[in-house]
């Protein structure tokens, strides 16, 4: 039985948001795949190891790690109704049998007590309402000692090529900021390390990653796939039609900047955090 939170969160990701990462699977997974090598170098999955991927979406990461972890198990937890269902479809596909997918809400589903040996996400923990809450119910999740490791998007910053894109878009909008938690929520390395302490994790490390991200495969292509993401129809939701031309005229122009013949690739820095779970809780 799914156990979600009543949020603005849950609602989106089985919602618009949920069936647009679940009909572009391919092109969301090309995205972020350079997010994968800097993910699985700090997780460290061995052989028969139980692993948890939190905020799982289409199962990218969860079918890497049950690959690593033959003959361990992993559980995929998620949101989304309709990026589950796609996540188990590809796995029945890949002939995978040692995964298990929940919907769930990782701040409040009942992972049960140190069953898990190592608990990844590939940008998956940036949208929790109470970050502390949450990583503490991770935590409990993993065996003394178990690890985590995480990517999280790096801050807003004006060199950076992917902010570069948004703020593009964000120019001719009009729409109110979103209230709740943001996708740089988890961009400062001091505010992790304080975080996870607070949830009885040990051995933190951050370390920034620059990566390349493939928005499409030319500039016409990414320039409606972006369109149609849901942050960007939430800051354009109110524009007139001269502004939303606009916002398609300056995205296409600024994409097309980053045109090559593989396609539109920018780069964008993120931070990797690994970390322990304390062999004994003392808070």
């Amino acid at each position: 039985m799914a156990q979600l939170a009543n949020t603005d969160q849950a609602q989106a990701w089985n919602g618009y948001e949920g069936r647009h990462w679940a009909r572009h699977q391919d092109r969301y997974d090309a995205l972020n795949a350079e997010l994968n090598g800097p993910l699985f170098a700090a997780a460290g999955i061995t052989a028969g190891d139980r692993v948890l991927d939190v905020g799982c979406g289409n199962g990218a990461t969860t079918r890497l790690a049950a690959r690593a972890a033959r003959p361990g198990r992993v559980l995929g937890i998620d949101l989304s109704g309709p990026m589950l269902a796609t996540a188990r479809a590809s796995t029945a596909a890949e002939r995978l049998d040692n995964i298990d997918y929940v919907q769930g809400d990782a701040q409040i589903y009942d992972l049960g007590a140190a069953g898990f040996d190592v608990a990844i996400s590939r940008a998956g923990v940036m949208f929790f309402a109470d970050q502390r809450a949450a990583f503490g119910n991770i935590g409990r999740a993993l065996r003394p000692g178990g690890r985590l490791a995480f990517v999280s998007l790096g801050a807003p910053n004006a060199d950076d090529e992917m902010w570069q894109l948004f703020g593009t878009v964000r120019a001719h909008g009009t729409a109110t900021p979103d209230t709740g938690p943001q996708p740089d929520s988890l961009a400062d390395p001091a505010h992790i390390a304080a975080v996870l302490s607070d949830a009885a994790f040990t051995d933190i490390a951050v370390e920034p990653a620059r990566v390349p991200l493939r928005w499409g495969h030319d500039a016409a292509d990414a320039t409606e796939f972006l369109l149609g993401w849901g942050p960007v129809r939430h800051w354009l939701r109110d524009a007139a039609p001269a502004a939303l031309d606009a916002a398609r005229t300056d995205l296409h122009a600024a994409l097309a900047r980053h045109e090559g013949p593989d396609g539109v690739h920018t780069w964008s820095t993120c931070l990797v955090t690994s970390a322990r779970r304390r062999e004994s809780d003392t808070r």
